[in-house]
Formats: structure tokens, C-alpha cells, sequence
């Protein structure tokens, strides 16, 4: 079986790989939580986000988008105090600030899986084999400028990429790996 190479070296990254990386994602406490470990990871290595997630979900309530829009100062405070989390100022307030405006995509679209989907038409886009993996791309950058326009935080293109990997909007299994033609077969 071969695999892609996040998924050698460490054994967090092989389930992660194996279970849930570039799988296409529609619950809104997922994505809501994968936005906020893909930010939390800008500047650090994903093995550092992998080893801090249980403590993340701690931190933010299990990724319960409308806790963590009603999370106050006192809150985020606390958690600048956590070690078990990244206490980075900037990202825990765009935690809470995105929550927020994820609630308010939610109302305006019926579901953050409605109106996130919408930029690759509800079906995986397939990084070409031997094409390299992208930082950004036209799409991350359309995404980008959109949720920044609806008030979200820390969504630079480069994040919004890495998020969409993620969530499988965009599959960049490589293509020698057992996932690739699985995902590229797969819609939300």
C-alpha cells in the first residue's frame, strides 16, 4: 500500500492520513473545527496541531460553534493560560470571532457546508499527478477574500488552502497513494 508522504514518520500523522485527511467533509462542527486547528497551525508543523488536539477540543468546548461565539474575555484569557493549546493572542480571538461569523454564514446559507462547497461545485477538484502541492491557488484566494468580507479572522489564502485540503474540497493525496483515486471518487 503506498501512501503520501504526510502519512510517514510519525504515528499521528498515519491515521490522521488514513481516516480523515482530504476526506470530503459537510458537518458544520467539523469544518468549524478544522478551520480553527488549520489556523492554529499557520507557522508550526501539523504534528504539533495532531499532539495539542484533544486539548484544543477541551479548550473549545468539543468545537461547539455556538460556545465558542459566546466565549468572553475572561475566556480567551484563560486560554492564552493553557499550555495544552497553541496561546497565541491573535488566533484564539479569531476563534471566537469565526465562530461568530460562521454562525452568520449559517443563517445566510443554511449550513458553512452550503456555502463553503460552493467554491469547487460541491465536488473534490484532483491535484494533476506530478503536479506539485500548491500553497494557494486562485480558488484559496477567492475564499480567502470572501470569509474575510463576512468578518472572519486569520484566513489568509495559504490557510484557506490547507483548509480545503482538509475538508477534501481538494484532493492532494499523491497519486501513488491508496486515498487519491478513493477521494477523487467522492462528492459531500
Amino acid at each position: 500500500m503506498s501512501y503520501c508522504e504526510i502519512a510517514r514518520g510519525h504515528p499521528f500523522h498515519g491515521p490522521y492520513h488514513d481516516e480523515e485527511y482530504g476526506f470530503p467533509v459537510d458537518d458544520d462542527d467539523v469544518l468549524f473545527e478544522r478551520l480553527v486547528l488549520e489556523i492554529n497551525q499557520a507557522g508550526l508543523s501539523w504534528l504539533t496541531i495532531l499532539k495539542k488536539r484533544q486539548a484544543f477540543r477541551h479548550a473549545y468546548y468539543d468545537f461547539d460553534i455556538d460556545r465558542v461565539s459566546r466565549m468572553t474575555a475572561v475566556d480567551k484569557t484563560r486560554l492564552t493560560h493553557n499550555e495544552g493549546i497553541i496561546r497565541n493572542r491573535l488566533k484564539i480571538n479569531s476563534a471566537v470571532t469565526n465562530a461568530r461569523s460562521f454562525l452568520e454564514v449559517k443563517k445566510e446559507f443554511g449550513s458553512f457546508d452550503e456555502y463553503v462547497w460552493r467554491f469547487v461545485n460541491g465536488k473534490p477538484l484532483k491535484r494533476k499527478p506530478g503536479q506539485p502541492i500548491a500553497a494557494r491557488t486562485e480558488l484559496s484566494d477567492a475564499l480567502s477574500k470572501d470569509l474575510l468580507k463576512r468578518g472572519f479572522k486569520f484566513v489568509g489564502s495559504t490557510i484557506c488552502y490547507s483548509f480545503m485540503q482538509a475538508v477534501g474540497m481538494v484532493n492532494d493525496h499523491d497519486a501513488p497513494c491508496f486515498r487519491y483515486p478513493q477521494i477523487t471518487q467522492m462528492s459531500k
